[in-house]
């Protein structure tokens, strides 16, 4: 039998009147057994999201496969705690997954620099962000859950909400789950992932007079992602990625091929720019306009936010005003630690500049009390998912940079710490939307709110935790550069071309400018900027097999005889491919920690194994093993 919410859960009465799913007095869903569970799915998110997140620029919310994942647990090893213990796990899973969500925007920009960050520096940082997000927005709880119940409708929560409600299905999600990280888990570890045996890379790439460049990286993650954001998303960023590799390249190509004798490109004295290749131009200028279209799409975004934050700051404002203040005394331990945390990170990361430590933590602390009650509240009209953190960080980090400037703070190492002060706003923002959508999981369900917040809180310094260990064990491939690198962190980079670039004053300023006018045309033609410009700067190997897993999508909801078998195939097919994303970037990361402890050597693929056609073989057989399973699904599945 299916189990529903009640429809009050949508609106259609105040929140003070709404009567949540389990109305019983007793709201306790923790146990040891709850909290260890919550504690390894937030880790396995955090790594797998950073991951997935630093090599697609995409992150997946890990709300809906903790959900699945915590029902089938719960059963097992908790199962007097039903859908109360479900729902803190599902609360745990996301706070994983928004740090990491949150700290590989701005992060790795400090290796990109060629610096390096401690582990402790890192963590302090992290873990003060996330104290302070998520007490801000808890303040503002009564405001953005009880108040606006039914105005703002926390789409994402909701769709957390009815899973957990129908988790009897639990068992069949996680069939398909198993089954995505299995088809990815075996080809991540044949191809350059792990052993390396098999090339998963088709590249075309022609040098002549008109150039352009080609490539699909057969990648189950990839793939994966691409089925989770739909078509739209993914065909936004390939024509990005195509505008980039047979527009603007060619030109670039044509042109500078016109060229007289003895003009080097202008970062690489080394090489004519009349005798420019592909990747050349690639990496010196494409990449720019590239970095250019995303500053545009941020600052945009931000702009256009400024109604949003008056009107948030002012109606929190009227509403605590209004209201009692019923800070619980764990709220105002929370505020309180991160605000000394944030203080003494600030110290940490300063290098001993005590007027730099304290003026940047004043201005950063500013910041994200903003940008976290505008997280919460966009959280409850557009989701995690599309929250445009982006362009909240990007928007601070200028403001930060502009202090830092003016201050005479402009050496590589004041940069460093200008990255590690953005990397505490950006976490802030990332775990105030994560936490407002697990608290509104939370108000519909029937749990309780300290408890919530208490697992959440730990959930966040686990994050933290996974998280910096993560970039840090990857530090050697993250700080590459040019063409072909494992990981393309379009954020990161951008947030290190535009800090190093203000703070040097060598920005170059020529290809910034260019893309920041084609940013604002697609924005004057009514396009998401922030959006193409990611598949502008990303490789077009990755936005083309992100396209192939939307494709099949597409293909999934045009081949279903009606609106239910459509909904239980792409609802199976989400299952399937949040396994490809987490047997991608859990085999792929472990396979790294091999190679690092020299467990495991990466070879070179030879002959047919190496060329074109092993990897056509490779996504044909991606595709099928993908397509077979959800088109085989039945309506019975959804019972």
């Amino acid at each position: 039998m299916d189990k529903k919410l009640p429809k009050d859960a949508y609106g259609g009465v105040t929140g003070k009147d709404y009567i949540p799913y389990i109305s019983s007095s007793s709201k306790s869903g923790g146990n040891v057994a709850v909290l260890i569970i919550g504690v390894v799915l937030a880790a396995l998110f955090a790594a797998s999201t950073a991951y997935s997140g630093m090599k697609s620029g995409l992150t997946v919310a890990a709300g809906i496969p903790g959900s699945i994942l915590g029902s089938v647990l719960v059963a097992a090893f908790a199962k007097h705690k039903g859908i109360l213990g479900k729902n803190l796990i599902q609360g745990m899973s996301s706070g994983g997954e928004s740090i990491a969500s949150g700290m590989i925007f701005v992060l790795p920009a400090i290796l990109l620099i060629g610096s390096k960050v401690s582990f402790l520096e890192s963590f302090a940082v992290g873990v003060g962000g996330v104290l302070f997000g998520i007490a801000i927005a808890s303040l503002v709880y009564n405001f953005l859950i009880i108040e606006e119940h039914g105005k703002l409708m926390y789409p994402e929560s909701m769709a957390i909400s009815e899973t957990l409600v129908a988790s009897e299905g639990a068992g069949e999600s996680l069939k398909y789950m198993g089954i995505g990280f299995g088809i990815s888990g075996i080809i991540t570890v044949l191809t350059s992932s792990f052993l390396n045996v098999a090339n998963n890379v088709i590249s075309y790439i022609n040098e002549s007079t008109y150039k352009w460049r080609f490539q699909v990286e057969v990648n189950p993650l990839l793939l994966g992602i691409g089925f989770i954001v739909g078509l739209e998303v993914s065909l936004t960023m390939f024509v990005g990625s195509i505008l980039a590799n047979f527009g603007i390249l060619s030109l670039i190509g044509y042109f500078s091929a016109l060229a007289k004798d003895g003009i080097a490109v202008w970062n690489n004295p080394g090489v004519a720019i009349n005798a420019m290749k592909v990747n050349t131009i690639a990496g010196s200028y494409v990449k720019y306009i590239g970095a250019g279209m995303m500053l545009s799409g941020g600052l945009i975004g931000a702009i256009k936010l400024i109604p949003t934050i008056v009107s948030s700051i002012k109606e929190t404002l009227n509403a605590k005003s209004s209201n009692s203040d019923d800070r619980s005394s764990a709220t105002n331990l929370l505020l309180l630690c991160g605000i000394v945390i944030g203080f003494v990170a600030g110290f940490l990361v300063s290098g001993g500049n005590i007027f730099m430590a304290i003026a940047a933590s004043i201005l950063s602390l500013f910041l994200s009390l903003l940008f976290v009650i505008v997280s919460g509240r966009l959280t409850g009209t557009i989701g995690t998912s599309n929250l445009p953190v982006s362009g909240m960080t990007i928007a601070s980090l200028v403001l930060v940079t502009l202090l830092f400037v003016a201050m005479g703070w402009i050496s590589p190492e004041n940069n460093r710490s200008l990255l590690l002060f953005g990397t505490f706003i950006v976490t802030a923002i990332a775990t105030a939307g994560g936490y407002c959508q697990s608290q509104k999981v939370a108000f519909i369900i029937g749990g309780d709110r300290n408890e919530m917040q208490k697992h959440f809180a730990i959930a966040g310094i686990v994050g933290v935790a996974v998280v910096t260990g993560t970039i840090l064990l990857l530090a050697d491939q993250l700080a590459m550069t040019g063409e072909n690198v494992p990981f393309a962190l379009p954020q990161a980079n951008l947030m290190a071309t535009l800090t190093a670039g203000i703070i040097s004053g060598k920005l170059p300023w020529v290809m910034i400018i260019v893309g920041t006018v084609m940013g604002i045309v697609l924005f004057l033609l009514n396009l998401p900027v922030m959006t193409v410009a990611i598949g502008f700067y990303l490789p077009i190997s990755t936005t083309s097999i992100i396209l192939i897993g939307a494709l099949i999508r597409l293909l999934v909801e045009r081949t279903s005889k009606s609106e239910k078998d459509k909904e239980v195939k792409v609802s199976n097919g989400i299952g399937l491919s949040s396994g490809l994303v987490a047997g991608g970037s859990i085999i792929g990361l472990v396979g790294i920690i091999l190679q690092v402890l020299s467990v495991i050597k990466v070879g070179e693929p030879s002959g047919f194994a190496a060329s074109n056609g092993m990897a056509f073989l490779i996504l044909v057989v991606l595709v099928i093993a993908t397509i077979i399973p959800i088109v085989n699904s039945k309506v019975k599945d959804a019972k």
